[in-house]
């Protein structure tokens, strides 16, 4: 065998072996794809396709393992999830046709829905949603409608800049971990407080994954409703955790009097209650991970 002989073989080798660890990066991060989904899945309209952030997903983790380059010492994981999170934004992006127009009349609506549960002390009708706006049932129905076509989605939260910047370190520091498992075992405690219907609904369609459908059936109401159910608890979630860990950003939101007013209350004094650090720092391990029960 000639000496070029031998090294195209070994280049070939050597190429194969690369494809090789590719492929077995994409297969264990896989569940990685799934996990950021889900994560936007929270934070946009029931409408959108989870079938399509997840193609997005996955291609972009191929472009990541194929991109990667290990002398940089970054975990591949941070690494993918940069590129993963841009390309389901763009997916969002590609899809966010509402106009200026459409996102006034919600901002009305919500608006109006807000002030009208905290007078009334329950979620208000359609028709007392349009009486309040001046308008007809059908305005705010047709609102609706496009509102729930739209991506209407805040980017806050969610890094733009490339994933060249987004992992300048190499790891979450132990000052940088302690605080993100403090913040998860306040969000299981604020879930576990949740009232009974809005618990199920939270659990079934975030964590479970459960179509809509069947979470409505079990609960004996409509779609509708659960959809309902499901804005008004990350409604109290969020107005929760801020309460205990963000007071500046919970004094935004007009305290406002009232029975609505003192269940809110009482449900901040439960998720505190459910235990101190030590005890929401044991429902995740040293690497952020949940515990098993």
């Amino acid at each position: 065998m000639s000496g070029a002989t031998f090294a195209a073989d070994r280049r070939r080798e050597s190429r194969g072996g690369e494809d090789r660890r590719r492929e077995d990066r994409v297969q264990d991060h896989m569940p990685l794809v799934g996990h950021l989904v889900r994560e936007m899945l929270a934070r946009v309209p029931a409408h959108v396709n989870r079938d399509d952030l997840l193609s997005a997903g996955y291609a972009a983790l191929v472009h990541a393992a194929r991109g990667y380059d290990e002398n940089r010492n970054v975990p591949f994981a941070r690494f993918a999830a940069a590129r993963v999170r841009g390309a389901l934004l763009d997916e969002l992006r590609g899809l966010d046709w509402a106009s200026r127009s459409v996102r006034q009349r919600a901002r009305r609506t919500d608006g109006a829905r807000q002030e009208l549960t905290a007078e009334l002390g329950r979620l208000p009708t359609v028709r007392e949603v349009a009486d309040r706006l001046g308008c007809s049932v059908e305005d705010i129905e047709h609102a609706d409608d496009d509102v729930q076509r739209a991506v209407v989605f805040s980017l806050q939260g969610f890094a733009t800049a490339g994933a060249e910047d987004m992992v300048t370190e190499p790891s979450a520091g132990p000052e940088e971990m302690l605080i993100m498992r403090e913040r998860l075992g306040y969000l299981r405690h604020a879930i576990d407080a949740l009232p009974e219907r809005l618990r199920v609904v939270v659990q079934g369609y975030f964590f479970e994954e459960r179509p809509m459908a069947r979470i409505a059936e079990e609960l004996g109401v409509t779609e509708s409703r659960v959809s309902q159910l499901r804005a008004e608890a990350l409604t109290l979630l969020r107005d929760g955790l801020n309460t205990h860990l963000d007071p500046a950003l919970a004094a935004q939101t007009p305290v406002k009097e009232g029975c609505v007013a003192r269940r809110r209350a009482a449900y901040y004094d439960q998720i505190e209650s459910r235990g101190d650090l030590r005890a929401r720092l044991a429902l995740t391990g040293p690497d952020g991970m949940p515990v098993a029960a």
